[in-house]
């Protein structure tokens, strides 16, 4: 079936774009945030020290900050290939993808990251860096969706009973 897996692929690439167009708005938002004093680190450079980079995860290391934009791009990028693959060539809804970004925040926020002990969890964190974390999502999430609408043509009308169209006049 050359034409599912062609259309997979497709539904993938689509979604991967959208989510590095997605990622670059939303570190918009983080940027900021951190320079209002609402975040005093990006999570992203803590979440690779912790992960990627050896040694001690409390202490910056050289290149943290950009091993960590690479890493968020990439996870932005993954996260939207998901999403492109979800709906599946369809043009999906705004508000369908600031749910999927919120969703991302939970899985994210709530789930991995404070499970692996990385930093706390959402519901224990610092408030500012919460609600700053859930509001990035909301563009994260709106932008993937309008990018893939974007990218995807809209499927035409049907003709009303009676119409003739161009090509069969």
């Amino acid at each position: 079936m050359p034409g599912k897996s062609s259309s997979l692929g497709r539904s993938l690439a689509e979604g991967a774009v959208a989510g590095t167009a997605a990622t670059a708005v939303m570190t918009a938002w983080m940027w900021a945030a951190s320079h209002a004093g609402l975040m005093p680190e990006q999570p992203q450079r803590r979440i690779v020290r912790a992960t990627l980079l050896p040694g001690n995860a409390d202490r910056r290391k050289p290149g943290d900050g950009l091993v960590g934009q690479l890493a968020h791009f990439g996870f932005g990028a993954s996260m939207g290939a998901v999403f492109g693959l979800l709906s599946a060539r369809r043009r999906p809804s705004v508000l369908a993808g600031v749910v999927y970004g919120l969703g991302v925040w939970a899985v994210s926020y709530e789930g991995w990251i404070g499970a692996a002990g990385i930093l706390p969890p959402a519901h224990a964190d610092r408030p500012d860096r919460r609600v700053s974390m859930l509001v990035a999502h909301l563009p994260y999430g709106a932008t993937l969706a309008f990018t893939l609408r974007r990218m995807r043509p809209a499927a035409p009308l049907p003709a009303a009973e009676g119409e003739t169209t161009a090509s069969a006049s």
